[in-house]
């Protein structure tokens, strides 16, 4: 997991290619790193302070990052020693407390120009008519550089707060329901407002003519419209998931534009990767269009030495019993119930399926000789940077390893973790960044100024889905009369939506 031992210059296979780079953050104390708090020269216990957030989102700007990538939880992790206890993750301040982080994206956009932000939104906390009138306003606010990432949330704490009392739902039926909050949100940007319903001429505002009700009636929800909101700078924000187990794969295959991935292994993303286009290509998109970004987290020094000490220096000030607070509660396992050197077998959850299926069952691209997951052993390998891999190095060698990752995934680019809040982000910048924009894998300068996130995806002109999307057919365009979208609207829907 953790490759400080010297290396030497990896071969290059890959032509130079242009990464996402995006950095990932929480609204709370102790993203990923647990008890990173107390360290002397972090800063994330000012999470919920406008200053913070705008530091940060102009140093991003500053290395030429494409988006800040913020994550998020509706209720604390209550598993371990549980049930409903948040003991530790109280005492570790592990992701909790937690604030909205919809609320930061306009403070951090005015400070910057084409910093992207992608924005978690859980499709079990509210209603998908209210959601999008929240989503369309940070595209309106950010002038179009917001993107949503869909989660269905898995914790049971979640529901409890937000369904009346009703138990979680089980995990596949969740994304069934998500699929129709998704169209939903579809339909209200997009086949509810024409491109020119606003015409600000002859003392009309907007057209009604050109406003119409979508009239949605699924097994979940039902939603009239039309949209509250006028039609927003992206039309659509683009689309990001994160779900890896088959039927968030399919999800995503069907959905996203991009895909958040996390292996432990270069391998085991190829077989994600690969996995994830077999099952776009069935759904008729395109494999290339649905961007990939794995998470890391990057230790990088000067010297590798530096690199190796700092790293070190990070492990002392870890809480191992709020990492065992986090474990329970992405996995639903409770780790309390294991002695520490005690085999964690397969395990039914109905919490964040992948993420147990990756800890307790033997994967695709695992040696023969991998050893079996202990409590102890967990708690190990994740007490830095949580599930996802660790690199610590020097500049140049941590450039070899994220392009070694690129050359055998084929990935389009990086999530970058952070241990000490702002050093990590300020180390990427000043150490790493420059390495890899000499090497000709990240961008040197933004290719314009204004960028929507679309086009930190895509490339600059690349403002709208593309047209192998299944919502690209719904955009209501200028000049169509409502008659003419009427028609050819219910062949849309029945090819790309039909239950």
């Amino acid at each position: 997991m953790t490759p400080i031992a010297k290396r030497q210059k990896a071969e290059t296979k890959s032509k130079p290619r242009h990464l996402i780079l995006n950095a990932f953050d929480m609204m709370c104390p102790s993203l990923q790193t647990v008890g990173l708090w107390k360290h002397p020269e972090d800063n994330s216990r000012n999470y919920n302070t406008i200053e913070y957030w705008t530091y940060l989102a102009q140093l991003l700007e500053k290395g030429k990052f494409n988006a800040l990538f913020i994550a998020d939880v509706l209720s604390g992790y209550d598993v371990y020693q549980g049930p409903r206890n948040i003991s530790a993750v109280a005492r570790a301040g592990a992701q909790f407390p937690i604030d909205d982080p919809h609320a930061v994206i306009p403070v951090m956009a005015a400070v910057t120009k084409n910093l992207s932000f992608a924005v978690t939104s859980s499709t079990i906390s509210e209603a998908p008519y209210h959601f999008a009138r929240r989503l369309a306003t940070l595209d309106h606010l950010t002038k179009g550089r917001v993107g949503w990432n869909i989660v269905s949330s898995y914790l049971d704490s979640s529901a409890r707060n937000l369904l009346n009392g009703a138990p979680l739902t089980d995990h596949d039926e969740r994304y069934d329901k998500a699929q129709e909050f998704l169209e939903i949100v579809y339909q209200l940007f997009l086949s509810s407002w024409a491109d020119d319903a606003v015409e600000l001429k002859d003392g009309v505002f907007s057209n009604p003519d050109k406003i119409r009700e979508i009239n949605y009636e699924g097994k979940y929800y039902t939603v009239p419209g039309p949209s509250i909101t006028e039609p927003t700078p992206q039309r659509l924000p683009v689309i990001l998931q994160a779900g890896a187990s088959k039927r968030g794969t399919e999800y995503a295959a069907k959905n996203a534009e991009a895909v958040f991935l996390a292996a432990t292994t270069p391998e085991e993303l190829k077989t994600k990767i690969d996995s994830l286009k077999s099952v776009a290509r069935e759904q008729g998109r395109n494999p290339d269009d649905i961007k990939t970004v794995q998470g890391l987290t990057v230790i990088v020094a000067p010297t590798h030495d530096e690199a190796v000490a700092k790293y070190n220096d990070l492990k002392k000030y870890t809480d191992r019993e709020g990492v065992q607070g986090l474990f329970s509660g992405w996995t639903g396992i409770d780790l309390s119930k294991y002695g520490y050197d005690e085999e964690i077998g397969k395990v039914k959850s109905n919490a964040n399926r992948s993420i147990t299926d990756a800890w307790t069952q033997k994967q695709p691209d695992d040696p023969p000789q991998k050893k079996k997951k202990t409590r102890a052993s967990i708690v190990d390998e994740i007490e830095i940077g949580g599930a996802g891999p660790v690199i610590v190095g020097d500049p140049n060698e941590v450039a070899d390893e994220l392009i070694r990752w690129v050359d055998i995934s084929g990935v389009d680019g990086f999530n970058f973790i952070y241990a000490v809040m702002p050093g990590t982000f300020e180390d990427l910048v000043e150490y790493l960044i420059p390495v890899l924009q000499e090497r000709g894998y990240v961008q040197k300068e933004y290719p314009k100024e204004g960028l929507t996130f679309r086009e930190n995806l895509y490339g600059v002109g690349e403002t709208f889905l593309r047209p192998d999307h299944p919502a690209y057919g719904l955009r209501w365009r200028a000049g169509e009369t409502k008659e003419e979208f009427e028609e050819r609207l219910p062949g849309v829907l029945e090819a790309n939506f039909s239950k």
